[in-house]
């Protein structure tokens, strides 16, 4: 590549962006702009035309694959890959820190890293532990709070501390259970995800001179999809690049969808207040969508009021409108999807399957759609099911893994002491964890010396050192023998393949995964650049850093790009992608925008943005689509178009409905251009259907929240746990009875009773 080839390519918006050199700057990255072409460029630009050691810099993102698309542009640019320059996730870059100096906050330095599957066991153990019923306050509940409160970074002793006398129970409950779940993870010498944002920030803060370390390392710092960031991640961004101030971040106001998790849109909209002289610049031109499409999104994205404001553009004319499809319910709507796919692909030879998404609020939506296309033989995958590593028998694999890693890890111990069964029963276990506390070791040094443990039986003994020699011999191992190798001659002394093939079919599947797992880590190569630095690759075995990977690796099974099938996914999903056809499912006021969307203005625009997204992931074709009437817990509600759709220009929309509602106009004729006009469909004639129903209150629209059945448990945080016994009305009149375990029966409305499942 030339000395300028890397500017050349640019629009005079990117090219300012590029090459600007010191102090901060926000680039507003439209969709489809070419963010990843600036920031790699300005990399390249600060390496090869200011000279700036490439170990001087540290590029942030928040996927994996964004991380590696960085990287191998950044190399294709320069000729070879920069050595020393720090580029990944925020988890990957705290866990960075935190491989390096965890010991200053009382951690030894190969912690595991537990990931959600992990954290949740932990918190069920210490609700057990606390006297608090799982089954009666939900695991899953305390471990959200939990994770939002160290996303503000508020420690676990003052949350106990100033929520220990809360009016609100659930609150008072999740104090007595952080501070006893974070000295557990601590005694485990683990970390949590939540952990790798907030732990490196009290590092710094607690540590001047490492602190001043860093900031004199990176002297320039670039973060990506800045408008996703919460708080602890906007403060080690701050720590470390406040005092030189050479700071670039890009982002989507218009694009930030994640204030649910957490993220802070206040981030990127006062970004020139938190660091003043900051220079703006705008990437406006699209390379994506067609000019229909930009209109429509422009139109759309406008209604907010909380935005920096821009207005994307293309060079390319006209485009198909956007259809509007209203069809009688969810069945009718993905019969209605896929036969427009059908036809599609027929009559354009140069479309293939994986052209096409189908995007919708709601997991549950999906499931007619999936019945749709299993009818008519499409092929098609769903993005969100259950990813690789957090399948059963991997999980199984890794536990061992991590227990030759870290002798520490109590979970690993327990999920794996007899799998496969050697001979120890709950009641074994039960009593050697007892034993443990009181000699006050480890489990696993606890297995060491069965044979002191007199009140464990015999056989349990006898299953414990065979187990504690195995992981002794396999520890031994990992600081002489590549990962790859290690994990396969563990897999086959523990016969691990012919006990999953004893399962059955679906044992033969698990066998071919932990067969991809140990062709993943033969696979795996420890790079120096690539993990943790010349200075620190000593400290560790490939074991270690093997882990590392594999706990951080947050979005392994997102989407197969090169499998030739459609795309089912939800909105929160879909961001970052582009396909050339793309449907949007759900149409209705209560379902997109939720109902609950309606009550917080805030709230509102950020279901707007969620739109924004979904309209601008369509390069050529976008159809939105409605249903009269969606089934919901056996009783049918009514719809209405959603109000969302108010914002798109009527001349831009190509309004239809499906051949069902077509057939049925014919002896009910309706008004309006295509079936219902948007004024009828919006309630304004007294001939439509029922207001719009609230998806939402019953969450069972909500991808977040449970469905609600007859014979479900549920918990209230005042009633505490109870079976549904019955459900009747809809929309904002749904009422919910319940049986509670202590209160009696009681009738609630669904709208205001913030009951959740109650996960086993």
């Amino acid at each position: 590549m030339t000395d300028t080839q890397h500017l050349d390519a640019l629009n005079p918006e990117q090219r300012q962006a590029t090459e600007h050199f010191e102090g901060p700057i926000l680039v507003l990255a439209g969709a489809g702009s070419g963010k990843t072409r600036v920031l790699t460029a300005r990399i390249t630009h600060l390496i090869r035309d200011h000279g700036v050691p490439p170990d001087r810099i540290l590029a942030v993102t928040f996927t994996n694959k964004a991380a590696g698309e960085m990287k191998e542009r950044i190399a294709r640019n320069l000729g070879a890959a920069p050595g020393g320059m720090w580029v990944g996730t925020f988890h990957s870059i705290g866990a960075r820190l935190l491989r390096r100096h965890a010991d200053r906050l009382g951690w030894d330095r190969t912690f595991s890293i537990f990931d959600a599957e992990q954290s949740l066991r932990l918190v069920k153990s210490v609700q057990e532990q606390v006297g608090l019923d799982p089954k009666r306050w939900s695991p899953k509940a305390i471990r959200g709070e939990m994770s939002n409160t160290k996303n503000q970074l508020v420690t676990a002793e003052a949350f106990a501390r100033d929520c220990e006398g809360s009016f609100d129970l659930f609150v008072r409950n999740v104090a007595k259970v952080f501070p006893v779940y974070q000295k557990a993870l601590k005694d485990q010498n683990a970390f949590d995800f939540d952990d790798l944002l907030m732990k490196p920030v009290e590092l710094l803060e607690s540590n001047p001179a490492l602190l001043e370390r860093y900031r004199d390392r990176f002297s320039f710092v670039l973060v990506d999809e800045y408008q996703d960031t919460n708080r602890a991640q906007f403060r080690l961004v701050e720590l470390l690049a406040s005092e030189h101030g050479n700071l670039m971040v890009v982002g989507d106001d218009d694009q930030s969808i994640y204030g649910w998790r957490g993220a802070d849109i206040r981030n990127i909209l006062e970004f020139e207040q938190s660091f003043p002289g900051a220079r703006v610049v705008r990437l406006e031109q699209n390379y994506r969508s067609s000019r229909t499409i930009l209109d429509a999104a422009n139109a759309v994205i406008a209604e907010n009021v909380n935005r920096k404001g821009k207005t994307l553009r293309t060079e390319r004319t006209g485009g198909d409108r956007v259809g509007l499809v209203e069809t009688f319910d969810e069945a009718d709507e993905a019969r209605w999807i896929v036969g427009d796919i059908q036809e599609r692909y027929k009559a354009a030879p140069g479309l293939v399957y994986k052209d096409f998404a189908v995007l919708y609020r709601t997991n549950a939506q999906a499931r007619a759609l999936e019945d749709a296309f299993r009818r008519e033989g499409l092929p098609y995958q769903v993005v969100g099911s259950v990813r690789f590593y957090e399948r059963r028998e991997i999980q199984d694999v890794l536990a061992y893994l991590r227990l030759i890693s870290n002798p520490k890890d109590a979970g690993a111990f327990q999920r794996v002491v007899n799998y496969p069964r050697r001979g120890v029963g709950a009641a074994s276990i039960e009593r050697l964890a007892r034993w443990a506390h009181e000699q006050g070791v480890t489990l696993l040094e606890a297995a060491v010396r069965a044979e002191e443990a007199l009140e464990v039986p015999k056989g349990g003994r006898r299953g414990f050192l065979r187990f504690a020699d195995l992981i002794q011999r396999y520890s031994l191992k990992a600081s002489q023998t590549r990962v790859g190798e290690l994990l396969d001659e563990l897999v086959e002394e523990l016969d691990l393949v012919r006990h999953l093939n004893d399962e059955g079919p679906d044992g033969e599947d698990r066998a071919r995964n932990v067969a991809e797992l140990i062709a993943g880590a033969l696979d795996f190569n420890a790079e120096v650049a690539e993990t943790l630095g010349a200075d620190d690759i000593d400290s560790f075995t490939e074991l270690d850093l093997f882990l590392q990977q594999v706990a951080l690796v947050a979005d392994v099974d997102r989407l197969d790009p090169n499998a030739d099938t459609a795309t089912l996914m939800t909105l929160h999903n879909a961001k970052g992608l582009e396909f050339p056809v793309v449907y949007i499912g759900g149409m209705e006021d209560g379902l997109f925008p939720l109902s609950r969307a309606f009550d917080d203005p805030a709230t509102l625009e950020e279901e707007r943005r969620l739109f924004y997204v979904g309209i601008t992931r369509a390069e050529d074709v976008l159809s939105l689509t409605w249903a009269r009437q969606r089934r919901r817990a056996g009783d049918f509600t009514y719809g209405t178009l959603s109000s969302f759709v108010e914002g798109v220009p009527e001349e831009l929309l190509d309004e239809r409905k499906s051949e069902r509602l077509g057939l049925m106009s014919q002896s009910t004729p309706h008004r309006g251009r295509g079936g219902w006009s948007r004024r009828e469909a919006r309630g304004t004639d007294d001939r439509t259907l029922s207001a719009a129903p609230d998806y939402e209150s019953d969450a069972v629209m909500n991808q977040d929240g449970p469905r609600f059945v007859k014979g479900e448990r549920v918990i209230h945080q005042t009633f505490g746990s109870g079976a549904v016994v019955g459900l009747s009305g809809f929309g904002r009149d749904l009422t919910v009875t319940v049986d509670f375990d202590e209160a009696g029966r009681k009738k609630l409305r669904a709208q205001y009773a913030g009951l959740e499942r109650d996960w086993p």
